[in-house]
């Protein structure tokens, strides 16, 4: 076969002439139509006499009048494929209302069959039979009739590579062998699918971009060719990838930087020199810079044709954030009623690198403040803190206000957040106004929250496990001393189902505690409301002890829901069904899950989410609403 050189158009015979199989080139199926249809453009533009008016030709030229008429009779959707495309369909407009000469229109006529049979090659048509003819009558009307054939469908497909990821893959290079593989793997097309040269055209730079995206940032198709064969009609597509070398990660070339230093985006780097230089690593590092909250933008790149791949320098350019921002929300919510929030973040205190937040929530039921004093991302990407929070929250039967001091470090990756910490932590509760329990630990708490998700913020697939584990010392009146360990797990899920979006909950807690040694009201738990077991009022699922409600050693809860968009035009307003069960008790012999049921609404709005629940309460016999909104500004 003779080699073609690139951009070239051939499609030539090969020696089996009972078969008909033809040869294409990259691209050759998509541009061998180009030279008719300019051909025909060019003969119908150059229909304008000699003798016109000014004024006429003017007129003509805003005005576009119909030269001939053009009717196409072939399937969908190939009948509309040629009545845009064959130029025939574009001689009006480019005649702009002049006539054309009878030799003119002859020739567009027997160009018409060739220029058609191209078109519908780019279809996968290779067979077709193509008829123009020139209809009598008093205005010109041309018809093009097509018998389409069989279509090609995919046979083979072989790819070979070439360059030094070939040799790093012989040499078992993990990086190397992963690239190599999904070169085919990955490849949007299949043995048996329609061929069509637009889908050939686009599965070749997906792969390209892909093979690009394991690092090889050179990588490039060096000769593509897509083989017919009329007989069977099939195509065996066919590829040479020159890889180029692999590109590894050099020093950071860092722009913007301000107020913030350059040691924090290395940090956030959290890499060493010689890291191969994939999309995936870009984009981590690019997706930790932008959740740092310190930049509003963020962009990372790899200096192409770098004159040492093995050590390409990273460019990083970011915008920073303002140092200081304050923020302002009111809502409502059944669990805690009216509610106005109110959240300060200094990016860099007194100079400092580290980042100081203060949040007011004051509610009807609830009143809290929570306070966190934390370093820039460190090496490693943890973080040292301290914080506090002090709260006084509500229940039908009691009101409980505690205060608690932590010191720890934090580490944050894409789907991974970690948090050591130790914590001191009291509470007192009071029922009529009367202190009725005191309690005080100090413990050793870590946290744990494992994402994987399709979306951080709104998931609609996968799943997240959240765990904590702490252990302590308690004292409590009544009561006394003694140690305790307290375990938590929740998993919460997400999967479509048909055209539904479908998430569940389940969740479990306990605290082991010998005697009668109570731990704080935080480290214990309570059930019901809203994000618990709607259907009940918040906090009101939980053992009672002498007549008044306390919070339980033990927890359950579950939750399925069902949610559906009500009207495609408003994607964000979504109808849901839903059914909880739990509650929280002094042992689990003793825990009797309470059960509520019911629907509600979903709507994302641009300025707050919007969340509305009817939920009937088995227990209590009754319907409670649930109600959450809330406005940032």
């Amino acid at each position: 076969m003779t080699a073609t050189p690139a951009g070239a158009c051939r499609i030539t015979p090969i020696s089996n002439p009972v078969s008909g199989s033809l040869t294409a080139r990259d691209h050759g199926l998509r541009t061998c139509s180009l030279a008719v249809v300019w051909a025909a453009l060019v003969l119908a533009g150059c229909s304008t006499t000699s003798g016109e008016q000014p004024a006429a030709a003017a007129q003509a030229k805003d005005d576009v009048g119909t030269v001939l008429q053009l009717d196409v009779d072939a399937p969908a959707p190939l009948d509309d494929l040629l009545s845009r495309h064959l130029g025939l369909a574009r001689v009006n407009r480019q005649a702009r209302g002049e006539k054309l000469n009878d030799g003119e229109l002859e020739r567009l006529v027997e160009m018409t069959p060739a220029e058609a049979r191209a078109l519908l090659e780019t279809e996968g048509y290779f067979n077709a039979d193509v008829k123009a003819e020139l209809l009598p009558g008093d205005s010109p009307r041309v018809k093009v009739s097509v018998v389409p054939g069989p279509r090609v469908q995919i046979g083979s497909i072989n790819f070979q590579l070439q360059g030094p990821a070939q040799a790093d893959a012989n040499a078992g290079m993990t990086q190397a062998l992963i690239a190599r593989s999904g070169l085919r793997e990955n490849f949007s097309l299949q043995s048996g699918q329609p061929f069509r040269d637009s889908d050939w055209g686009r599965a070749k730079t997906a792969a390209a971009a892909g093979f690009r995206a394991q690092g090889y940032l050179e990588a490039q198709w060096q000769d593509t060719q897509a083989r017919v064969d009329l007989g069977p009609h099939q195509t065996d597509l066919t590829g040479t990838l020159t890889s180029g070398p692999l590109y590894r990660a050099g020093a950071l070339r860092i722009q913007g930087l301000k107020a913030h230093d350059a040691v924090t985006i290395q940090n956030l780097a959290n890499f060493g020199p010689g890291v191969p230089a994939t999309e995936d690593f870009l984009l981590d590092f690019q997706e930790r810079l932008q959740r740092s909250g310190l930049f509003d933008r963020a962009t990372v790149t790899v200096a192409q044709r770098a004159e040492d791949p093995a050590s390409a320098p990273v460019n990083v350019r970011v915008t920073e954030r303002a140092l200081q921002d304050a923020t302002v929300g009111v809502g409502i919510s059944a669990n805690v009623g009216p509610e106005l929030t109110l959240e300060h973040v200094h990016r860099r205190p007194f100079g400092y690198a580290a980042v100081a937040r203060n949040k007011f929530d004051i509610a009807q039921k609830r009143q809290k403040w929570e306070g966190e004093l934390s370093s820039h991302p460190l090496p490693g990407l943890h973080r040292n803190l301290i914080g506090g929070s002090a709260s006084r929250e509500e229940s039908d039967t009691d009101t409980v206000t505690s205060a608690s001091l932590r010191i720890g470090r934090a580490q944050e990756t894409v789907n991974i957040s970690r948090l050591l910490f130790v914590e001191a932590v009291r509470s007192l509760t009071s029922t009529g106004g009367n202190i009725t329990d005191s309690a005080s630990a100090l413990s050793l708490q870590y946290h744990g929250i494992w994402r994987k998700v399709d979306d951080r913020l709104s998931p609609t697939k996968g799943h997240v496990w959240s765990a904590q584990l702490g252990v302590g010392q308690a004292h409590s009146d009544p009561g006394g001393n003694g140690p305790f360990t307290r375990l938590y797990a929740r998993l919460n899920a997400y999967a479509p189902i048909g055209n539904w979006y479908g998430q569940a909950r389940v969740e479990l807690g306990q605290v082991v505690v010998k005697g009668d040694v109570r731990v704080p009201e935080s480290l214990r738990f309570r059930a019901g409301g809203d994000e618990s077991v709607r259907g009940y009022a918040y906090r009101s699922l939980a053992p009672t002890v002498n007549g008044v409600q306390v919070s339980g050693k033990v927890l359950f809860t579950a939750s399925a829901e069902m949610a559906h968009p009500i009207a495609a035009s408003v994607p964000g307003l979504m109808g849901a069904v839903f059914v909880d069960a739990g509650r929280a008790a002094q042992s689990w012999k003793g825990l009797r899950p309470a059960l509520g049921y019911g629907a509600g609404i979903r709507y994302g709005s641009p300025v707050g989410q919007l969340k509305v629940d009817l939920a009937w309460g088995e227990e209590v016999r009754k319907i409670r609403l649930h109600l959450g909104v809330c406005v940032a500004f």
